[in-house]
């Protein structure tokens, strides 16, 4: 049986309660497994918005936010589905189709209104999403600057 490597990453919960943003660690498992970051983010009870951002072996990064149905969905990389257990649930969640293993363009996958409403719009997203120079933590970080929530974010990044 072979060894699997661990996943390396973060995974960080975001919260907008009464006007304010907070950030929290979640648990590792959240990285292997989406059904685990969804369970952890149920948890997180709120009025306002909650989601998570997933930053996989600096490889690629998934956002990922409750619903009453489900979650919205959205990675940066449909291709992390051939290598990534957590990024073929994905695909899977979205009843998409994973690319072919020759396959080697870089394009993101599900809801890319998943943070219009706090401040980053559809074709933003696309574009950090398509920044292949920019590392997971990079393109996130950006993302939280962007809907403004970018020195929460880099504190609990500074504690991990």
């Amino acid at each position: 049986m072979p060894v699997e490597e661990p996943i390396t990453g973060f995974a960080v919960a975001v919260v907008r309660e009464d006007g304010r943003w907070q950030c929290s660690a979640l648990d590792q498992a959240a990285l292997a497994e989406l059904d685990a970051a969804i369970t952890e983010l149920r948890k997180l009870r709120s009025t306002g918005a909650v989601f998570g951002m997933l930053a996989v072996d600096d490889e690629f990064f998934v956002i990922v936010r409750p619903t009453p149905s489900g979650a919205q969905l959205m990675m940066s990389d449909a291709a992390a589905a051939l290598d990534y257990d957590i990024a073929a649930d994905v695909l899977d969640l979205l009843r998409a189709e994973p690319p072919d293993e020759d396959d080697d363009t870089i394009w993101p996958e599900g809801d890319l209104e998943v943070l219009s409403d706090l401040g980053m719009p559809a074709p933003e997203l696309e574009v950090i999403a398509g920044e292949t120079d920019l590392y997971p933590d990079e393109q996130l970080g950006m993302i939280a600057q962007r809907c403004g929530f970018g020195d929460e974010f880099n504190k609990v990044l500074d504690e991990l």
